[in-house]
């Protein structure tokens, strides 16, 4: 394989992988710990305005990793899913250490340097960015 064809795989195997997991964390917040269940944890862990923060946290992560894996706006929801690790990093995760049995950001912390790294390099040749707008590969900006 040439290095086009093993940076598009790269980009779309971790694209898919990242989405997939964030989309799976949304999901939980929804269906298995319930809105008011989130809520009520983030309040526990001392996030600020957990009521509003709550849901707004499971759409991103729901609907943003469905978008990851799709190759939909990659770089700005990228971009979101990054800050969405580091608050969960600053705010709940840093002080429990690295291990994530004990708490810790170990998982965080790769989501969120994955995240990082498609807002990047952005969605490679097989996203729905590059079909809609011929953006697939670093030159198109974060916020463009």
């Amino acid at each position: 394989m040439n290095n086009l064809a093993l940076n598009t795989a790269a980009r779309t195997v971790l694209r898919i992988v990242v989405g997939f997991l964030f989309a799976a964390h949304g999901w939980q917040k929804y269906n298995e710990f319930t809105i008011a269940g989130t809520q009520g944890a983030f309040a526990q862990m001392g996030v600020p305005a957990a009521d509003v923060v709550a849901p707004i946290i499971a759409t991103l992560e729901l609907v943003g990793g469905i978008a990851l894996i799709l190759g939909l706006a990659t770089r700005p929801v990228a971009a979101l899913l990054t800050l969405n690790m580091l608050g969960a990093i600053v705010l709940v995760h840093a002080s429990a250490g690295v291990f994530v049995e004990a708490g810790g950001f170990e998982l965080v912390l790769l989501l969120g340097a994955s995240a990082l790294a498609l807002a990047l390099v952005g969605p490679g040749k097989f996203s729905l960015d590059n079909v809609l707008f011929g953006r697939s590969n670093s030159k198109l900006r974060i916020l463009a």
